[in-house]
Formats: C-alpha cells, structure tokens, sequence
C-alpha cells in the first residue's frame, strides 16, 4: 500500500500540487497525511500518524525530499528507519524509490555523501582547534582566579554580610554561582 505524505511550511500555502501527484499515483484520500507546519521540526502530527499508519510492505511517499526534512542526515535517518521497519521510500520529484534497485544504489550514495561531509567537518574542526591550540589559545570557559586568598576572603565576606543578592556577588566578582558555591556553603556561617 501507498502511504502519502504532504506538507507545506505556511497556513496560507495550499497542498494541491502535492495532493494532485498523490492523486496520480492512486494513493487513497485516507491513506494521504499532511502538515502545515515548518520542516525543520520533525515533531508533526500528520507525520506522527502517517507513521503509525504505514506497515511492513507498504511504501512512504512523499512529493519531494524538501517536504520530509531540511537536512540531509535527518532524511538518511527516517528512511533508514522506514527501511528497517519494512517499508520503502519513494520521493516523486527526485525519481528515489528505495523499493528498486536504482532507487537503493540513489540512496546508499546519499548517506555516503552525507558521512563524507560530517567528516570533512569534523577534519575541519579539529584543524581548527589544533592551529588554535598552537597560538596559544585553549578552548572552552576561561578559567577563573579563585586561589586568590583575598578573593576568596571578600566571596566569604560577602555572602556571610547577607547584604548583597547572591547574583549581585557572582557578577561583581565575576564568577558563577557554583564558584561561589564552592567557596561558600549555602547554611552555614564562616
């Protein structure tokens, strides 16, 4: 069986183009699911119940890749998942169509692509952060001078003074509350 699903991003954008290829094909009207909602939330609920819907044996089809996700990693993974439940893919426009050989070798090339360019990122991160390292320059929160004994003393001084709000102290010392935390328990007097 084919299971249809539509969206759009915007209330006032009509389906129709979608609707009429899902027509086409001879995808029943029960059996079509759409969105009116933005692609880059996969929490959709004509999407939840197309999927609820579909079956081992059946194929996914939507109009275009566009209309499932934005990226492609988050489309390799929704297809991968259908594929393990035993349901195809197919993708009108683009011509994929997991339920035949070509359509298989389409989409094995397309996670190939995607793994290549995480990786690419990843090398490019890390080269990033290694010629940053080699300036001198180290990733992460800057660390903060809490050894100083007179820092410490005016952390203490002030929080046991019970005159300044506690975000107030962090601020003007520019520290964190965990910081001061640690300098300064919380109940019991110094």
């Amino acid at each position: 069986m084919l299971i249809g699903y539509g969206r759009v991003s915007k209330r006032e954008q009509i389906l129709d183009l979608q609707l009429d290829a899902f027509n086409a094909l001879g995808i029943e009207e029960e059996n079509i699911f759409t969105d009116k909602k933005s692609g880059a939330d996969f929490e959709r609920e004509g999407l939840r119940d197309a999927l609820s819907h579909v079956r081992k044996g059946d194929t996914f089809v939507v109009w275009r890749l566009d209309r499932l996700g934005r990226t492609l990693r988050e489309l390799i993974d929704f297809i991968v998942d259908l594929g393990n439940r035993g349901v195809g893919f197919k993708s009108i426009t683009e011509g994929l169509d997991t339920t035949t050989a070509n359509g298989m070798l389409i989409f094995h090339i397309f996670g190939a692509l995607a793994e290549f360019e995480k990786e690419i990122i990843r090398q490019r991160t890390r080269a990033g952060l290694d010629a940053a390292r080699a300036r001198g320059r180290l990733g992460g929160r800057p660390k903060i001078e809490t050894q100083d004994p007179k820092k410490i003393a005016m952390m203490k001084t002030l929080y046991s003074d019970m005159d300044m709000p506690v975000k107030e102290i962090c601020d003007t010392l520019h520290i964190s509350k965990s910081t001061l935390y640690r300098y300064v328990k919380p109940g019991k007097t110094n």
